[in-house]
């Protein structure tokens, strides 16, 4: 299992759009035989984009296409506890991440799943998180 970050999506999207294949999509060519999901958060994050855009109803087209052949993973009872002590290791540290991105990531430690990301350097103080990124 892999979990997709927002920006991942969001460049598959927009290299749709343009009709060309681009480094989201070669990352992809190369996850065939890998489940990939997302966790709620990152839809969550692409409704917001879509509703915020210059175009709502052609973007929530975009992203209801994209939802329907994705699997939505939804928290688990752990995590809530993992999402808080990762919040207060990273808060000791003086290292703060995120609010969205810190749900995005326990949800791929949850699951124990690699994360593939444009912003790599986002999530990449987050302990024990595997980050792809491109």
């Amino acid at each position: 299992m892999t979990h997709l970050d927002t920006s991942f999506l969001v460049d598959l999207l927009r290299e749709g759009a343009r009709g060309e294949a681009g480094p989201a999509h070669a990352v992809l060519a190369g996850l065939e035989d890998d489940e990939l999901v997302i966790s709620v958060h990152v839809a969550c994050e692409l409704h917001a984009g879509a509703e915020i855009s210059d175009h709502p109803a052609r973007e929530r087209r975009r992203v209801a296409d994209l939802l329907g052949v994705l699997e939505v993973v939804h928290p688990s009872e752990g995590f809530a506890p993992r999402y808080g002590g990762l919040l207060a290791e990273l808060r000791r540290r003086g290292e703060p991440v995120s609010t969205m991105d810190l749900l995005i990531a326990t949800a791929a430690l949850v699951d124990g799943s690699p994360l593939i990301t444009r912003n790599a350097r986002d999530f990449d103080r987050i302990p024990g998180l595997r980050v792809i990124g491109y």
